[in-house]
């Protein structure tokens, strides 16, 4: 959509929202003078849309008495997951999901608008992971996710978590959202490897080429998973459990630990991860239900005793 036409509904968008707006308001809200919102209300005008004009240091614009948007037809079906989605958008940060929020409410009927503001109310997510939404600019996320959709290289500012910011070029495969932070896969232009981003660290992005796809079957989820799995902590941690791969990822996430089938046991698999705190791996083995065998640390076998310690202090507890 153009950007007069963008402006042209935004300004409809503040007839709905209020009783009444002055040219100056409209004008400085959507960045025009007010030449062009006089515009704007004769556009409108020609599309049915009847505004009316008052005079005077306290006039301004607004609808017709009597005239509103026609409602949103969506079942209660759509209205739950176009509500929730909004909800769900809404807790991860990104700034524009209460404004769309309040644009759906104000042209649903009014039943169903009940009903959704029940739902507004009532919903709440719990698996942000104690992580704080970090929201990347919408404009941002737009521009990455064409990029990806359409096999496009971008150029862009990148500021990581330390060093200061500089300008990259880089090949997006997809958006992955994981514990309230948004994170961008990516093929890195200068190096030719595929990284995983943060994509509230982006600034200035511009579209460029057309590039070559991912591999065939890439699976952006696995490798933002993958990477996040990888990140540097204190202790590198590897472990051979007894059992198969597929039964112990029903207990442990893909970003917190990597498992690869055992090469000498189709019954068996080894686990790879990092942590800061031994005692809490210790605690996540303990919680596997299998048998294991710690490669490294050697640091490691002295919380697993702890714990174990504990786990036969509980359990003996209170028997005479």
């Amino acid at each position: 959509m153009s950007r007069p036409a963008t402006r042209l509904l935004g300004f409809l968008e503040l007839l709905e929202a209020r009783s009444s707006v002055t040219g100056a308001e409209a004008a400085r809200e959507l960045g025009v003078d007010v030449r062009t919102v006089r515009r704007y209300v004769d556009a409108l005008h020609e599309l049915g849309i009847p505004v009316d004009g008052q005079r005077g240091a306290g006039g301004g614009y607004r609808l017709a008495p009597g005239h509103r948007m026609a409602p949103l037809m969506l079942g209660d079906d759509e209205a739950t997951a176009v509500v929730a989605g909004l909800v769900a958008t809404a807790g991860l940060g990104l700034a524009g999901a209460e404004p769309a929020l309040a644009k759906v409410r104000r042209v649903l009927p009014a039943a169903l608008a009940r009903r959704a503001e029940a739902l507004e109310g009532a919903l709440a997510f719990g698996d942000r992971e104690g992580v704080a939404a970090v929201p990347p600019v919408g404009a941002t996320l737009l521009v990455l996710a064409d990029a990806a959709r359409r096999h496009r290289r971008v150029a862009a500012t990148y500021t990581p978590a330390s060093g200061g910011a500089r300008r990259r070029e880089l090949d997006p495969f997809g958006v992955v959202v994981h514990g309230g932070r948004w994170y961008v896969s990516a093929r890195d232009a200068e190096s030719g490897e595929t990284r995983t981003f943060r994509a509230d660290r982006f600034g200035d992005v511009a579209l460029g080429a057309v590039v070559e796809a991912p591999p065939p079957g890439f699976d952006v989820v696995a490798a933002v998973a993958r990477s996040l799995a990888r990140v540097p902590y204190a202790w590198a941690v590897e472990v051979r459990l007894a059992g198969p791969a597929d039964r112990v990822r029903e207990r442990i996430p893909a970003t917190m630990a990597e498992l690869t089938p055992d090469r000498d046991d189709a019954g068996a698999c080894v686990l790879r991860m990092r942590a800061d705190s031994l005692r809490w791996v210790a605690e996540v083995l303990a919680s596997l239900g299998c048998t294991f065998t710690i490669m490294s640390p050697d640091e490691l076998r002295a919380e697993v005793r702890a714990v174990a310690a504990l786990l036969m202090d509980s359990a003996s507890a209170g028997v005479s």
